[in-house]
């Protein structure tokens, strides 16, 4: 095990009626000019955003409400609602929604915080930031880990660049989590998020590290956890427990509890978010689809590493080392599909591609020559477009 940091400070409120809470949240945290951010039309027809607004006025906080938050969420519309929030003097911003809406809520903050500077210096950058106006999260969508981690994911729609940071005062102050409020989900977006959930933590499990005993069994008691209510869910998106499994697991999956003790490596989503970024496809579609070209490619690096995720997370056992590790990824691809998500660029919707694009979105994977990624594998331009190639299909 490495050394390692380990910081989690978000408060979480789990649990039937827990949107009621949010004043009171958010008056502990010193906020009484709420800026109420939110995705599409459904929180307001279900009479969630509702709910909260009053609640949030009952209790004596001024609020303001804007929606429109895009999937893949646009850097524009960040900026556009940090200009509405500076003229409202928000000092609190609250996300309802999934990741794209906090992540947009993260970005808000540090630009209300940091006066003058282009929002978009800390994404591309490194720009560090004096501070960050408090954000707080109602969960609705259990997918991306946004309500307790420190990264924030944003796409410049002009260029189609998609860039993510990473940075601990942009942490939500709480998470509100009531799993009645993801039941009016569809099957594709659970299915989305199940997928999302797992490569949080597959992405931080495939590492180069061995020993980590801790660490690597809670993050196989993880994925157990998930695949196992995932299949529930896609098939009743009404059934309470195993919603209230996956936003557990959601949040633990990224708020660096399953990778304590080892790089991350997180290849899979570098290949995806190019991917989204170019297509506009689904977050969890893109990484459904890039996984399993992935695995075939980096298998030889460790096949007991694969080996043991096929014992420990899917049972596979009476097979060799090679067998069983191939056997754990061809289980996990079987399972994507179960659920109905892709796993070629066929079956994404976005058809096979020219090899110029593959070599493009490779490109654009290593900052056009500026970086490798991935820690279990170091990836260059060449592997990088051969897992492209791979997918392409």
């Amino acid at each position: 095990m490495l050394n390692f940091d380990y910081y989690a400070p978000t408060k979480v409120v789990f649990g039937k009626d827990a949107q009621m809470r949010c004043a009171g949240l958010v008056k502990e945290c010193g906020g009484t000019r709420v800026f109420l951010l939110y995705g599409g039309g459904s929180a307001v027809k279900s009479g969630l955003i509702g709910t909260i607004e009053q609640n949030l006025r009952e209790n004596g906080l001024v609020c303001e409400t804007l929606g429109g938050v895009h999937p893949n969420p646009y850097l524009s519309f960040a900026r556009h609602a940090a200009e509405k929030a500076a003229a409202f003097g928000a000092d609190f911003i609250l996300a309802v929604g999934g990741g794209s809406v906090i992540d947009t809520a993260k970005a808000v903050g540090l630009a209300l915080a940091n006066p003058g500077v282009d929002l978009w210096d800390f994404w591309t950058k490194g720009r560090k930031p004096a501070g960050c106006t408090p954000v707080g999260a109602v969960l609705t969508i259990p997918a991306a880990g946004s309500e307790m981690s420190n990264s924030s994911v944003l796409t410049d729609e002009e260029t189609g660049v998609k860039r993510g940071l990473g940075l601990d005062v942009v942490r939500p102050r709480f998470a509100v989590m009531n799993p009645e409020l993801t039941f009016t989900l569809p099957v594709y977006q659970v299915a989305c998020g199940v997928v999302d959930i797992m490569m949080h933590t597959l992405d931080r499990y495939f590492n180069p590290v061995a020993g980590n005993e801790l660490t690597d069994e809670i993050a196989e008691a993880l994925l157990r956890v998930t695949i196992r209510n995932g299949r529930i869910a896609v098939k009743d998106t009404h059934d309470y427990h195993a919603m209230s499994e996956l936003m557990w697991a959601g949040s633990l999956s990224h708020n660096d509890l399953t990778g304590l003790g080892a790089p991350k490596d997180f290849a899979p989503h570098q290949f995806g978010h190019e991917l989204s970024a170019k297509f506009d496809v689904a977050h969890g579609a893109s990484l459904s689809t890039m996984w399993g070209p992935w695995a075939r490619y980096c298998m030889d690096t460790n096949p007991a590493r694969f080996a043991r995720y096929g014992r420990s997370v899917w049972g596979i056992s009476g097979a060799s080392e090679i067998k069983t590790a191939q056997a754990a990824i061809e289980a996990t691809v079987d399972y994507f599909r179960s659920l109905g998500m892709p796993t070629c660029f066929t079956e994404l919707g976005i058809g096979v591609q020219d090899d110029a694009v593959l070599r493009e979105l490779a490109e654009r994977c290593t900052f056009y020559g500026k970086r490798t990624i991935g820690t279990f594998r170091v990836l260059g331009v060449e592997d990088i477009y051969a897992v492209y190639k791979m997918a392409n299909c």
